[in-house]
């Protein structure tokens, strides 16, 4: 199991840079292991992305942008669903990984 992040080294968005620095500083922050994918650099990576973001995932016009994360090949989502799921403490079901003993979302799983 790879957490693969897909991302852009060379996009001219802000957005889109401020929005994958996010997720992999939170990523290294948590000792979450990842691979970063950049469409920017290699046209396999793009081509594979855009077509493995699920139809109901994808933009009303144009193609998906970075950062898309999935789990070896399963899609979890993009950075709104990711800030979704770390707003809930649920970063490690969004990635469809098993949390950490004694992370908030471990616990929060023993609680319940």
């Amino acid at each position: 199991m790879v957490i693969k992040v897909y991302i852009a080294t060379s996009s001219g968005s802000t957005s889109i840079k401020k929005r994958q620095q996010d997720i992999l500083g939170f990523f290294d922050a948590v000792n979450i292991e990842y691979e970063e994918k950049d469409i920017a650099a290699n046209e396999e990576n793009r081509k594979w992305m855009r077509e493995n973001v699920p139809e109901n995932s994808r933009p009303t016009s144009g193609n998906p942008l970075p950062p898309q994360i999935f789990n070896d090949s399963q899609y979890c989502g993009d950075y709104d669903a990711f800030f979704e799921a770390r707003e809930n403490n649920a970063v490690y079901a969004f990635l469809g990984i098993t949390a950490p003993p004694g992370s908030k979302e471990a616990l929060a799983k023993q609680n319940a």
